[in-house]
């Protein structure tokens, strides 16, 4: 199956563009949003965010891709930031890529010794204080 969001369709379980979740959603497999989720996503696998995608909170521990919009992500292994994003919010990880076009207003935490529940409690304040702005295009 081929998608014109992102590669990742092939192997994802995909949330599509008309769907709006709101609570906490919890995955064990790779993960495409290309719709709304208010709330935040924990997960074990890779996580993308589609072009039209917004989330509000992510807890992962291995890589997140980001082609839209979100205001808080944490991953204990990588986050990209690719060019069609807007973030607005803190990014919590290891190593963070951001491409030339993304929107980003917020802070970057690549420093690995920082306690996991603090860090934790630290997104989840600046994720209740912060806004989404902007569009994906």
């Amino acid at each position: 199956m081929s998608n014109a969001h992102d590669s990742a369709a092939d192997r994802a379980s995909i949330l599509g563009p008309t769907l709006y979740f709101k609570g906490d959603l919890t995955a064990e497999e790779d993960l495409l949003i290309l719709g709304r989720v208010e709330g935040s996503i924990t997960h074990s696998q890779r996580l993308t965010v589609g072009a039209q995608g917004t989330v509000k909170r992510i807890f992962a521990p291995k890589s997140s891709w980001w082609k839209a919009r979100s205001t808080a992500t944490r991953s204990r292994k990588s986050v990209v930031v690719k060019e069609t994003a807007r973030i607005c919010g803190n990014i919590l990880a290891p190593t963070v890529s951001i491409m030339e076009g993304a929107a980003f207003r917020g802070t970057i935490d690549m420093d690995g010794k920082k306690d996991v529940q603090q860090a934790g409690n630290q997104l989840s304040a600046g994720a209740r204080a912060t806004k989404v702005s902007g569009g994906a295009g």
